[in-house]
């Protein structure tokens, strides 16, 4: 069992809040999530056979939303804003520059497990871009070297 007694009684507690069963798969997988870091295989199998699913039926919720992750994820989650005002403001060069920087593609981890650099459609801050956001919290009008050296000073 991946799912822990815990996070096992909680999903019932969020089932039993909805008429339907199914109603309670989004707020079971943050739990997951929660315990886990990501959903495994076998986090969806457990999931599928709670919610009377198919582990494929799981896996495309996970899929589809990009909130929850299918792999192990970095401790800090370095997202780069790419619509279009952040694009015209040079984040989508900021992002190579952060690809190069940290050895990675956007969507990896570094090998040490820090960082997971990733790109978002919009981050809603486009008076002040470019934009990045460090886990919660948003970085804005940022150059390259600023980007590189809040990127290293995370722990």
């Amino acid at each position: 069992m991946v799912i822990s007694a815990e996070t096992r009684a909680r999903i019932d507690a969020a089932i039993a809040k909805y008429p339907k069963k199914r109603g309670a798969l989004l707020p079971a997988l943050h739990l997951v999530q929660e315990q886990t870091g990501w959903i495994t295989p076998e986090a969806a199998r457990e999931l599928a056979t709670i919610f009377d699913l198919h582990p494929i039926q799981v896996m495309e919720v996970v899929s589809f939303y990009n909130m929850f992750y299918d792999r192990p994820q970095g401790r800090h989650h370095v997202h780069v804003c790419t619509n279009l005002s952040c694009s015209l403001r040079g984040s989508r060069e900021l992002l190579r520059q952060l690809e190069q920087h940290l050895g990675i593609e956007a969507g990896e981890t570094t090998k040490d497990g820090r960082v997971t650099l990733g790109r978002e459609e919009c981050l809603g801050a486009c008076a002040w871009a470019p934009v990045l956001r460090v886990d919660e919290t948003y970085h804005e009008n940022l150059d390259v070297d600023a980007a590189k050296r809040l990127v290293d000073g995370l722990e």
